[in-house]
C-alpha cells in the first residue's frame, strides 16, 4: 500500500510531455482540476477521460503504474460513495429499509464523485511523474513572480511546495522500511479492531517523525553549506524559454478549456 502512492514521484522516460515547459504543465493541471469540479455529467467526464488518455499515451508512462495511486485512496473512494448513496434523498427510491433509503440520484452522485476522485489523482500524478522537482520549482516561481510586486516571496513558496512534493516518496519509502523492521521484531499491523490498529501505528510514527526531522535538518545544513540565500541575486543553470512545442501545447490547453465550459453548460 505504501509503495502504491505515485504523487511526488518522477518517472524518467523520453516523451513529448516530459520535455514540455513546466509552466505549461502546471497551468494545464490547474485547468484540468477546475474542469473536474465544474462538470456534472457523464458525457462531459467522457471528454475528460478521452483527453487524459491521450496525454497519458503521449507521456509514455505505463497506465498500470499510474493506477497504482488509486489503491492508496481506495478507502476514501468507498467512504465518498457511502456518503453520497446514504445522504442523498432526491430522485426515485431504489431501496428502502427503515431509516436507510437509496435513491437513483444518490447512486448517480456516488458514481460521479468516485469518478472525479480517480481522475483527480491520476491527472495530478501525471504532472509530478513527468516533471523533475527542479523544473517544478522554476515553473511555480515563474508563475508566482508577478506577486513579488506586492511582497509575496514567490521563490520561497515554490521551494517549499517542491520540497514537500519531493519528500512524499522519500517518507513513504522510510515508512515502508520502518514497518518491515517492526514486523521483523514481531509487530502486528493487520489484526485487531480499529483502535488496536491505531495503537499499533505508534511504533511507526515515532521513528518516522524522528527520521523526517533529521532529514529536514540535513537538508537545511546542505543548503547553508552551499550558501543558499533564497531568490536574491540567484541565477540558474537552465533558464526557461518557450519553444514552438510549448506554444502548440498552450493552444491545446486553451481548446480544452473552451470545450470544458461548453460541455458544462450544454450537458
Amino acid at each position: 500500500m505504501i509503495r502504491d502512492i505515485t504523487i511526488g514521484q518522477f518517472y524518467p522516460v523520453d516523451s513529448i510531455i516530459h520535455i514540455l515547459d513546466a509552466r505549461i504543465k502546471i497551468i494545464a493541471t490547474f485547468i484540468y482540476i477546475i474542469s473536474l469540479f465544474i462538470m456534472d455529467s457523464f458525457i462531459a467526464y467522457g471528454f475528460v477521460i478521452l483527453a487524459l488518455a491521450l496525454v497519458i499515451k503521449s507521456s509514455k508512462v505505463p497506465l498500470s503504474f499510474m493506477l497504482r495511486g488509486i489503491k492508496s485512496i481506495f478507502i476514501i473512494i468507498l467512504f465518498t460513495a457511502f456518503l453520497n448513496v446514504f445522504t442523498t434523498t432526491e430522485g426515485n427510491v431504489i431501496f428502502k429499509a427503515g431509516f436507510i433509503t437509496i435513491t437513483s440520484k444518490g447512486v448517480y452522485m456516488a458514481v460521479l464523485m468516485c469518478l472525479r476522485l480517480v481522475l483527480l489523482i491520476v491527472g495530478s500524478s501525471l504532472m509530478t511523474l513527468t516533471t523533475t522537482p527542479i523544473q517544478l520549482t522554476d515553473g511555480i516561481e515563474y508563475i508566482l513572480r508577478p506577486l513579488k510586486k506586492i511582497g509575496v516571496p514567490s521563490h520561497e513558496i515554490a521551494m517549499m511546495m517542491t520540497i514537500a512534493l519531493r519528500f512524499i516518496p522519500i517518507l513513504l519509502d522510510e515508512t515502508d522500511k520502518i514497518m518491515k523492521a517492526q514486523q521483523a521484531r514481531g509487530a502486528d499491523f493487520d489484526t485487531g479492531n480499529i483502535i488496536q490498529k491505531a495503537k499499533s501505528l505508534v511504533p511507526i510514527l515515532v521513528p518516522l517523525f524522528i527520521s523526517a526531522f533529521r532529514r529536514a535538518d540535513e537538508l537545511a545544513m546542505a543548503m547553508e553549506a552551499r550558501c543558499y540565500n533564497g531568490a536574491e541575486n540567484r541565477t540558474r543553470m537552465n533558464v526557461m524559454h518557450f519553444q514552438s512545442r510549448d506554444y502548440k501545447a498552450l493552444v491545446v490547453v486553451i481548446i480544452y478549456t473552451v470545450l470544458s465550459f461548453v460541455l458544462r453548460y450544454i450537458f
